[in-house]
C-alpha cells in the first residue's frame, strides 16, 4: 500500500497550525518559582519571557550580596526548567512525543 501524500501533506499542515497555536498558548502562561523560602520569586512565561522578579527587602543585606545574587540566579534558572518543561508537555500533546529538531 502506497502512502497518500495528500493526507500526510494534510496532518503536518494541521500539526503546525497547532504548534503555532501552542506557541501562542505559551506566551500567555506563566510560571512561578521562588526560593529561599519566598524572598526571590520569579515569573517567567512558557515561551521564557521574564517577567517579573520580586526581591523580599529582607534578602537585601549589604554584606551578603552574594546570597541575593546566587538566590536570584536559582530562582530565574527554576522558573527556566518549570517554564521548558510545560513547554515541553504542551509540545509534546501536539507532535504525539515526536523529537522535532527546532522545538523548544
Amino acid at each position: 500500500m502506497k502512502p497518500n501524500m495528500g493526507n500526510m501533506l494534510k496532518q503536518a499542515q494541521k500539526m503546525q497550525q497547532d504548534m503555532a497555536r501552542v506557541q501562542a498558548e505559551l506566551a500567555e502562561e506563566s510560571v512561578e518559582a521562588s526560593v529561599g523560602g519566598g524572598m526571590v520569586k520569579v515569573v517567567m512565561t512558557g515561551d521564557l519571557s521574564l517577567k517579573g522578579i520580586t526581591i523580599d527587602p529582607a534578602a537585601m543585606d549589604p554584606d551578603d550580596v552574594s546570597m541575593l545574587e546566587d538566590m536570584i540566579v536559582a530562582a530565574v534558572s527554576e522558573a527556566t526548567r518549570q517554564a521548558q518543561e510545560l513547554a515541553s508537555r504542551k509540545m509534546s500533546a501536539v507532535t504525539g512525543g515526536l523529537n522535532i529538531p527546532g522545538l523548544m
